[in-house]
């Protein structure tokens, strides 16, 4: 077991963990910040994103004691206009998906307003988002349901 103190959603957490624990295991079992889901636990599909200082990051590929004295944000800490544009454009089904959406977007819409460069553009970022780049930007976040219209909606508007 090592000690290890993670910052989630502004609230120090000390853990005794074993070296090896996931960042997502640490957070849902651990924690009981169970918003962040395990989907296919590989990296593959988005579910588990939270963001680390504001940065994007599939939490089931990152060990706990790699985060520690960084900013960790699970969708239990997200207050944004995302969450009420996915309601207004059912960019949500079964929801299994949308915390990971929703923490994506949030990183995504962040890179897009520094200037981070989109292979669908081919350049750095700048004026609207337009439904491809969303896309491509997004592409790590799969919805098992299909509610990709609706999230690329809501992602448009708030980013407009």
């Amino acid at each position: 077991m090592v000690e290890v103190r993670l910052r989630v959603n502004g609230a120090d957490e000390p853990l005794d963990i074993q070296p090896q624990v996931s960042l997502l295991d640490a957070l849902r079992e651990h924690l009981g910040l169970t918003g962040t889901k395990k989907g296919c636990d590989q990296g593959a599909c988005g579910a588990c994103t939270v963001l680390a200082d504001g940065e994007r990051i599939n939490s089931c590929l990152a060990l706990a004691v790699q985060y520690e004295g960084r900013e960790i944000t699970t969708i239990e800490g997200i207050d944004h206009p995302l969450q009420a544009a996915f309601v207004r454009h059912d960019g949500f089904q079964c929801g299994y998906c949308t915390p990971g959406q929703i923490c994506s977007a949030v990183g995504m819409l962040a890179e897009h307003k520094e200037g981070m460069p989109s292979a669908v553009t081919g350049q750095a970022s700048g004026g609207e988002l337009s439904p491809a780049e969303i896309r491509e930007r997004m592409s790590g976040n799969l919805c098992r349901c299909g509610a990709y219209n609706g999230i690329i909606e809501a992602i448009r508007e708030v980013a407009r």
